[in-house]
């Protein structure tokens, strides 16, 4: 049988425009369909503009410290309208560079939703057929509101990237890593900010001791968080949202943005009708190989709810071209991956928690937390932490755990070490650069504890 193509793609994120780049690049001939913009998650409402708020909100405090440091500098305002149009004109150059990316491999595109009309057969929205070969779907994901009275009120971090003015005051609801990332960013624009998470510590699942770190550096900064506290029931007073929290507090905001779990694009794609098994969050269940149920589908980035992160979905596409049209049977990689969390502190992480090592074996933990130069010579309180978890048996260094300013620059050069299986003594061996923040990584002798 004859296809039009021999891959067809179903989403333009960066897993899917990678491998449609890639595979064409191999000679295969590919299609791909995007029903809102290009670039995905991560470049239009995710990694890149946070990062870029980050970046707006951590200037607040430079001026106060420039003063310390002899400089003549007079504090000024946030003009939100010009960062807003400079950030927006930044996510359309970069979504016209994935656009040029297809074209320029000669992926043909269609700004259009698709769905499966079977194994090998995509129909768009307008009723036209396409067959492939291959099928991809790489859909991602998308923020989802609990149901409660008043939900409709509230808004997502899709919708915090187009905010018409800054509020003078918002609560964000959640505790994760998006939920912590905007608190930060609100009260470094100069929003008064209040945090509630039903949890009893932000950033579940990371060490103990470095999320407990953020949280307190947090509320050092002028973060109201609210722990073990939820939203009972909203409704809107005026210009106003009223809010009533399970702890009994009532309170007036300008916004309330509920960053409290993602749900798979998975949703009328026709994937159930020919067999693809979905999970119990709608995500679409692959192999080690991302192959679905049907042989001729796959599925890779957010929609298979493994982990979540840009990188991650861009190295399941290459593995996807790899063992489909190269011959190489390949598995993404999923183990020791580096992370980095841009909240105010910003944390970097790779490997173990002190918690998850503990159950795992004996270990020894070397840690320090001090004030670091630049900011203390400023007359800051901030604290950082340096963190290893290492095996008693192998002498490997399980998990490194950072919290500090360049957080997430250092765990990427840490995580090498990690990945590679380097032992504490590898550590040691290394002469430190000094004076650095980082430097506390090798210069660290005598655990802090056991276990």
């Amino acid at each position: 049988m004859s296809f039009d193509y021999d891959l067809f793609v179903i989403g333009g994120g960066s897993g899917g425009v990678r491998a449609a780049r890639v595979a064409a690049q191999e000679g295969a001939k590919v299609a791909l369909a995007e029903e809102d913009r290009y670039g995905g998650t991560c470049v239009i409402r995710g990694c890149v503009p946070k990062k870029l708020m980050v970046f707006a909100s951590e200037y607040s405090g430079m001026v106060e410290d420039a003063q310390n440091y002899g400089w003549d500098i007079k504090p000024g305002a946030f003009d939100w309208d010009k960062f807003k149009l400079h950030m927006h004109n930044e996510l359309d150059r970069l979504e016209g560079i994935y656009r040029n990316i297809l074209g320029n491999n000669d992926v043909e595109t269609f700004d259009s939703r698709a769905k499966l009309a079977d194994a090998h057969t995509v129909e768009l929205s307008d009723g036209t057929k396409k067959t492939a070969k291959h099928i991809l779907i790489a859909t991602g994901g998308r923020p989802v509101l609990p149901e409660i009275p008043g939900i409709e009120h509230a808004i997502t971090s899709n919708e915090m990237f187009h905010l018409e003015n800054l509020p003078e005051n918002i609560l964000i609801v959640g505790g994760g890593y998006i939920a912590s990332e905007f608190a930060g960013i609100m009260n470094g624009l100069g929003v008064e900010t209040t945090q509630y998470y039903r949890g009893a510590q932000i950033l579940r699942g990371f060490d103990d001791e470095a999320r407990g770190l953020v949280a307190e550096e947090m509320c050092q900064r002028g973060i109201d968080l609210h722990l073990g506290t939820n939203v009972l029931e909203m409704r809107k007073e005026g210009d106003k949202i009223w809010v009533k929290a399970t702890n009994g507090d009532e309170n007036l905001f300008d916004q309330v943005m509920f960053a409290t779990g993602r749900s798979p694009n998975s949703n009328d794609l026709g994937l159930e009708e020919l067999g693809v098994e979905l999970g119990r969050k709608g995500e679409i269940v692959v192999d080690d190989y991302s192959q679905t149920a049907v042989p001729s589908i796959y599925a890779v980035g957010d929609v298979t709810d493994r982990a979540n992160l840009t990188p991650v979905a861009i190295r399941e596409g290459m593995a996807f071209v790899e063992t489909v049209f190269k011959g190489n049977p390949t598995k993404p990689d999923h183990e020791l991956i580096p992370t980095a969390i841009f909240t105010q502190p910003e944390m970097g992480t790779i490997g173990l928690s002190e918690e998850d090592a503990r159950e795992q074996e004996p270990i020894e933990v070397y840690a320090t937390s001090f004030k670091p130069m630049q900011q203390a010579f400023a007359g800051r309180s901030e604290r950082v932490l340096m963190k290893l978890i290492v095996s008693q048996a192998t002498r490997k260094v399980l998990g490194c755990h950072i919290v500090a300013p360049g957080a997430g620059e250092m765990i990427q050069l840490a995580g090498i070490a990690v990945k590679m299986g380097a032992t504490k003594e590898d550590f040691d061996r290394t002469v430190a650069v000094h004076p650095t923040m980082s430097e506390e990584l090798v210069t660290m002798k005598t655990p802090t504890r056991t276990g």
